[in-house]
């Protein structure tokens, strides 16, 4: 157990950071789920921007890594190119 102030705020602060992080996580990938299962053209073309947008923040603030937010846009490209 930690005896020193700062480690105990240490504690608290990396726990608050580690609910925000699985929080905007998850969304990202329930937003991933439902993008992926698009069938129409339109519709995710019209969501793609939306979609890039909501990576491209998990990757600044270092939630996701940069080359995993890069290989997610680009499926998410590729997926609507094939429609």
């Amino acid at each position: 157990m930690a005896h020193h102030k700062s480690a105990k705020k240490r504690i608290r602060s990396s726990e608050k950071r580690r609910v925000e992080n699985r929080y905007y996580a998850r969304t990202m990938r329930n937003a991933l789920r439902d993008f992926r299962a698009l069938e129409d053209k339109a519709v995710a073309t019209e969501r793609l921007p939306k979609m890039i947008s909501i990576i491209d923040k998990l990757a600044k603030r270092s939630i996701i890594h940069k080359n995993k937010a890069s290989n997610l846009k680009s499926k998410c490209m590729r997926q609507v190119n094939a429609m």
